[in-house]
């Protein structure tokens, strides 16, 4: 069993959030978010620099699609090349994988705003347009990855906290007055599985109500959720990939924590053994922050990381001996 952080770091030192995350959860580093340093640092702002063929632009009310110059996105742009470029220095010596995060289509088109000011996600067109684009984008993200880091394992995890309000309809329209439409399950898995010819990965969302029956459809996608929010029938469609090896990262939040490695270590091997899963639990499962770290402290996020270790060789120590 090993241990990863989700994105998200406090503070605005990037430098010391890289070098945190290479020391304290060595088995996957991340690239971590640090949205103090500004909307250009957030999720959303973040994953703008990666759109191909759009422009962007931060207004009082969020992003938005714009035809012409798109300053702020340009900033997000320079700003996640000089992270890379830190990624690049620290990582030479290292010697196993790299994850890197960026918020995924349904999320996008739920924050995005169209010119005129509704969501993309009114726009089925448009919801086309900039899954597109992103997939174009991580794709040239990952070729740049390649050329700066030939040698590294890159894991592409895309966040998805607004799966579950898109898929119920849950998301309001600019006026607040009416909801968007809901997503059907076809609709709403496609445009994920495009995201796997990328090099995406992983999923993450800590939203409730996932729909993890269809996402666990998606031959070679691993599921990254907050353990607490998972219902039984979710968990009915973990247990199985588990049981073949897939990925799992389980997040972890304060109820689970608060007692430190022991208490997580029990916690976790509980609810295996509910699930009646053993040692071939071990292979695919990790365990994480169950959500960003942002609105911690560095030192509470530091010691979190550390406790979720120790935990993870508790319970690997027990699968394995039982």
């Amino acid at each position: 069993m090993r241990v990863t952080q989700i994105g998200s770091w406090p503070g605005t030192d990037h430098e010391m959030a890289l070098r945190i995350s290479f020391e304290e959860t060595p088995d996957l580093p991340v690239l971590s978010e640090l949205p103090d340093r500004g909307s250009i640092a957030g999720m959303i702002g973040r994953t703008t620099a990666l759109l191909s063929g759009l422009d962007v632009d931060l207004q009082p009310a969020g992003w938005r699609l714009i035809h012409g110059t798109a300053r702020d996105q340009r900033r997000a742009r320079q700003l996640l090349r000089d992270d890379l470029e830190r990624l690049e220095e620290r990582a030479q010596d290292h010697h196993g994988p790299v994850k890197i995060a960026v918020t995924g289509p349904w999320t996008l088109a739920a924050n995005l705003e169209l010119p005129m000011g509704e969501k993309v996600l009114a726009d089925a067109g448009a919801r086309r347009d900039v899954a597109d684009s992103l997939a174009e984008g991580v794709l040239e993200l990952r070729s740049d990855l390649r050329r700066r880091l030939p040698a590294l394992e890159i894991v592409l995890q895309l966040d998805e906290p607004m799966l579950a309000p898109v898929r119920a309809g849950e998301v309001r329209t600019a006026s607040g007055l009416h909801r968007y439409g809901a997503i059907d399950e076809s609709g709403l898995v496609q445009p994920l599985q495009g995201f796997l010819a990328s090099g995406v990965t992983w999923l993450h969302s800590c939203g409730a109500q996932l729909p993890l029956a269809e996402l666990s459809g998606v031959d070679g996608l691993g599921l990254a959720v907050d353990e607490s929010l998972v219902s039984r029938a979710g968990w009915d469609a973990l247990g199985p990939l588990l049981e073949q090896g897939r990925t799992v990262a389980l997040g972890l939040g304060s109820e689970a924590t608060t007692g430190g490695p022991d208490a997580i270590a029990h916690h976790v091997l509980r609810r295996l053994d509910q699930l009646g899963l053993g040692a071939e639990a071990a292979e695919g499962l990790w365990l994480t922050p169950s959500c960003g770290l942002a609105r911690d402290t560095e030192r509470d996020a530091v010691r979190l990381l550390r406790h979720l270790r120790t935990a993870a060789e508790i319970v690997t120590e027990q699968l394995v001996g039982s």
